[in-house]
């Protein structure tokens, strides 16, 4: 796909991806655990339109998004497109929700019948004959998912990673999938990965709020991973739109109405934001963009992934890719991590 926006290697997985990629979790409907509330297919589709025709070239999902919902939009978002056209397709594997109860959280399982049975589904849903980048959406525990676990229990019934690494580097030696990634991993984990085969990309959470995978990006950085981050803007926080207000007022079906981030972390998280406005003045900027760029200014990152609801969204960050921040930005954004008490994490690259 042919774009006008700034690229940059993928890694050693000859894919050069702009820097940044239209995330796809926003737009995965209701009716599921971790969902965002309602949203307007009409409307998601028209965001990913939007997203490539700025120039995007690539989009993030998973079959775990909506139940597979999200890549449903996203075949429909791309349907019609040329192969010179398309953008490239990511998405994950390893988390399964209980079709009985979707609003229960889904087990974190990568047993190879289960992982064959996760791709040929996201291959029909997606429409196509194979995904670019095929990622383990989190580690296998054989437990329920939770973003407050730590990820410290495993149960007997767990696959080790070293089987189901084993396993992602046979599916792409089938040709299915054209590279293989790791999200959620850590650096221990990630070096018991690389004994086996070649990790091309990692795909941590990163963001001036949550800072706290500044190690697992700096391994991929000596060792010619890529490196995709989620939640850049952490999950709207740092858009410079969102507000006290604008929080009190999230739906039980939004994930982000019981999480620390938009309770009892908010006011700090919300002073962060507030303090990025003078940066993105000079720049002529969103904060959005700001926030953004702030995530790409790191060594080792390749690309941030941002999510829209809607096309008005896109128009709000497309400019980050294309955004350098200067020496004095950084240590004024530091300087306002530290005073607001944000997060976690070392406050500049």
């Amino acid at each position: 796909m042919n774009t006008g926006l700034p690229t940059r290697p993928l890694g050693t997985t000859g894919f050069d991806i702009t820097s940044v990629g239209f995330g796809s979790w926003a737009v995965s409907g209701s009716g599921w655990s971790y969902s965002w509330g309602e949203t307007d297919d009409t409307e998601s589709v028209a965001a990913i339109r939007r997203a490539l025709d700025s120039g995007v070239n690539w989009i993030d999902t998973a079959a775990y998004y909506g139940l597979g919902h999200s890549e449903e939009i996203v075949a429909k978002a791309v349907a019609g497109l040329s192969d010179a056209e398309r953008p490239y397709l990511f998405t994950k594997v390893g988390l399964v929700a209980d079709p009985q109860n979707p609003q229960a959280a889904p087990v974190r399982t990568m047993k190879p019948a289960s992982v064959r049975r996760e791709l040929e589904a996201s291959l029909r849903r997606l429409n196509t004959d194979h995904i670019d980048l095929y990622q383990v959406h989190w580690p296998d525990t054989g437990l329920p998912f939770s973003y407050t676990d730590g990820s410290a229990a495993t149960s007997a019934d767990a696959t080790p990673l070293e089987e189901y690494w084993q396993l992602m580097a046979d599916l792409k030696t089938e040709g299915k999938i054209r590279a293989i990634g790791l999200s959620n991993h850590s650096p221990a984990q990630l070096d018991t990965a690389e004994k086996i085969a070649h990790v091309d990309v990692v795909q941590p959470p990163f963001s001036a709020v949550n800072r706290s995978a500044a190690a697992e990006i700096a391994w991929a950085h000596a060792h010619d991973t890529g490196v995709i981050v989620y939640s850049p803007m952490q999950s709207g926080l740092l858009t410079g739109a969102f507000t006290a207000e604008r929080a009190a007022a999230l739906t039980a079906d939004d994930w982000r109405s019981s999480h620390p981030d938009f309770t009892t972390g908010l006011a700090a998280n919300l002073r962060l934001a507030e303090a990025l406005r003078p940066v993105a003045a000079r720049h002529g900027a969103t904060v959005a963009e700001v926030a953004i760029a702030w995530t790409l200014a790191w060594p080792g990152i390749t690309g941030a992934i941002v999510g829209a609801r809607n096309a008005a969204q896109v128009d709000g960050w497309t400019g980050a890719g294309s955004l350098e921040l200067t020496a004095a930005d950084l240590t004024e954004i530091s300087d306002a991590i530290t005073a607001s008490g944000a997060g976690t994490g070392p406050a500049r690259p």
